[in-house]
């Protein structure tokens, strides 16, 4: 029986690098991505470009991510734009370009189906793949699994590797860190393990070497309150969650959650590659530069809010997908999230219908308080072409002349929360 082998490929800080092909110029520089549109760099008369700096940034973004030499500063992904200029004053501050980042998607994914067909898309810039019945997977695997000596124990599935490594490189200009190992698990974790431009291949065999000294958290699945409860009870490391009495890990998360961090921590997972799943929901959101209120701030929030539904609409169509439920999303200045969700009485992808939903949805909202961010969701998706066609007498064209567009305008003579 063959061995299983399963790559997780991950590209390297893959908006900041696609951002680094535009502007060559920035190699080997801090940069943070993350800004709005007026962070776009200045064309100067020279022909060079003028970029704006973190430490002139002023508002409550956060970043989306950030090049290697910013994170060596402390930046990461998540983290407020103010904090991280306080931490790297000098790193170059883009914005992002959600569009030409889904393209290098795109790209890559393709390269890599050309070489090994099952794929399990996990996002923008990952994917796992699974190797197993790959040509030159199985070839040159020593005896000795636990060693791999100069990379000759696993020579054809580093060829292989490097294969896969050198077609995403030529369809984009751009580096990826691939992990294998016998399962999903233990490759999200390798592939961490030698960025950038990594590849690592390791068994159960391994384990006590490369991932028993690793923080638990580094385990997809143990977030922050996990991981933090971990810590109380004296568990650190993913070595110390494999020496925890299985019972205990019951007693404090559970059966279901218990039981599988007692698995993970010993690094068995049976979940196959799945090539295939459908979405189930698509959405838009942004946070505010500064928190707006719907009575003082009605045009920018309508405006907002229109772009917001117009990018939706734009993916579902993009997708070939139609929803049935429309949501929002809003997050007060007190942090307090509120999301609201209506069932529409057909199918849509178009972007005023839409709009009309959403705002059905934001009538029951309380927008007494200010907003720091204002989101848009669509949801009981399901393919464009698999709907039958409307009957003859279906009225969209006329319930789109109807459609009220002004909800801020409406909201904002009454902040009580009244629909």
């Amino acid at each position: 029986m063959p061995l299983r082998w399963i790559a997780h490929l991950d590209m390297d800080a893959f908006y900041a690098s696609v951002e680094l092909l535009r502007y060559p110029e920035l190699r080997a520089r801090p940069v943070i991505v993350g800004g709005g549109r007026r962070h776009q760099p200045v064309v100067q008369a020279d022909g060079s470009c003028r970029f704006a700096l973190a430490h002139d940034y002023v508002g409550r973004g956060v970043v989306t991510t950030a090049t290697y030499e910013a994170r060596a500063l402390g930046v990461h992904s998540g983290m407020g734009l103010m904090k991280a200029a306080v931490l790297a004053p000098d790193a170059v501050l883009l914005p992002t370009d959600f569009d030409e980042y889904r393209r290098y998607s795109r790209l890559f994914k393709a390269a890599v189906a050309e070489l090994t067909p099952v794929i399990e898309d996990r996002g923008i810039d990952e994917i796992y793949i699974d190797l197993t019945d790959v040509a030159g997977a199985q070839d040159a695997v020593a005896a000795n699994m636990a060693s791999d000596a100069g990379g000759r124990a696993y020579a054809g599935l580093r060829e292989l590797a490097q294969r896969i490594k050198s077609a995403v490189r030529q369809a984009t200009g751009l580096t990826c860190s691939i992990g294998i190992t016998p399962n999903k698990l233990l490759s999200k974790i390798c592939s961490e393990l030698d960025k950038p431009d990594g590849l690592t291949i390791l068994t159960h065999a391994d384990m006590p070497e490369r991932i028993w000294p690793l923080p638990a958290r580094r385990i997809n699945g143990i977030g922050p309150k996990a991981s933090a409860k971990l810590e109380a009870l004296g568990i650190g490391t993913i070595g110390e969650l494999a020496g925890a009495d299985p019972q205990r890990l019951i007693d404090e998360f559970g059966a279901n959650y218990g039981t599988w961090l007692h698995e993970a921590a010993h690094g068995r997972d049976e979940r196959p590659v799945v090539t295939f799943r459908e979405p189930k929901s698509v959405s838009r959101e942004t946070t505010f530069e500064r928190d707006l209120h719907a009575r003082s701030d009605r045009e920018a929030l309508g405006a907002i809010f229109t772009r917001l539904c117009e990018q939706l609409a734009a993916d579902l169509v993009r997708k070939g997908y139609v929803a049935k439920t429309i949501g929002v999303k809003l997050r007060y200045d007190n942090f307090r999230i509120s999301t609201r969700e209506l069932t529409l009485p057909r199918h849509t992808q178009n972007a005023q219908l839409i709009r009309h939903w959403a705002g059905q949805c934001l009538r029951k909202q309380p927008l007494e308080r200010r907003l720091r961010l204002l989101g848009v969701r669509a949801g009981s998706l399901c393919k464009a072409d698999a709907l039958p066609a409307p009957p003859a007498a279906d009225s969209t064209a006329e319930e789109k002349n109807q459609l009220n567009l002004e909800l801020f305008d409406d909201r904002a003579e009454s902040t009580s929360g009244a629909a």
